[in-house]
């Protein structure tokens, strides 16, 4: 089942996830090492954007190189404005797109409102778990995909945080790790994975380990009880996928 998102509705829960993970992470983030691999695309759209995390690791990269691109597309990328930038930021919260640097789009990621054949590089990044059907973005993606541009997908393991299955477990999901590979496949042919399995967070406290749990969705009186029930510090294992394509 599909994770519904609540964006607009509780942007807060979303912001708490992205604080655990930036205080508690012990290796590179995922953004960081996602703008190495961006090198020497100068035209990206970040489908599913959230708050500019891409930005913000793009701009940390190569801060002289952000005033790269150019408007990409007529019509309904006004939006876009006319200043050049090196990212589009697309999604469908207002909430979201408030707090991400210029130019935004909001639109569905199966519904992007832009030319085909404009991007170097395409991300959807801890976004597609929250699609029904996750192809119709896929098949979106591919099409303003430039020849050669680069698609990159981002998918969670089932067996994510194991050392909390005790008290949570996440829910398959239309686009989990164990068939992200073959769903990007169908659409883009070869594709090349690069997967992790390892402790890559250490939870210190019950707190950290309530937050956690509520950044995942978990309701908040349920987020404590579960906390108590957790010996701390807690190495937790993160498990899941990029999936590199390129058009």
């Amino acid at each position: 089942m599909a994770v519904p998102p609540d964006y607009d509705d509780d942007p807060e829960r979303f912001r708490l996830g992205s604080r655990i993970t930036e205080r508690h992470l012990s290796a590179p983030s995922l953004y960081e090492h996602l703008a190495t691999r961006l090198t020497g695309r100068s035209t990206i759209v970040d489908i599913g954007c959230g708050e500019g995390a891409l930005a913000a690791a793009l701009a940390a990269a190569t801060p002289a190189a952000l005033p790269l691109l150019a408007r990409v597309s007529p019509g309904p990328a006004e939006a876009l404005g006319s200043a050049p930038r090196r990212l589009v930021g697309v999604d469908a919260s207002a909430t979201m797109l408030g707090a991400h640097p210029r130019p935004v789009v909001q639109a569905e990621a199966a519904r992007l409102p832009f030319a085909a054949d404009v991007f170097d590089a395409a991300l959807a990044i801890n976004m597609l778990y929250h699609l029904d059907d996750p192809m119709p973005a896929l098949r979106e993606a591919r099409r303003v995909l430039a020849p050669g541009g680069l698609f990159v997908a981002s998918a969670i393991a089932r067996d994510d945080s194991p050392e909390l299955a005790a008290v949570w477990r996440r829910e398959p999901t239309p686009f989990d790790a164990e068939e992200a590979q073959d769903l990007v496949a169908s659409v883009f042919g070869t594709v090349e994975v690069e997967r992790w399995d390892a402790a890559l967070i250490t939870l210190p406290d019950r707190d950290a380990v309530r937050d956690y749990l509520i950044a995942r969705q978990v309701p908040r009186p349920a987020a404590v009880d579960a906390a108590a029930q957790i010996t701390t510090p807690l190495p937790v294992t993160k498990r899941g996928a990029l999936i590199f394509a390129c058009r």
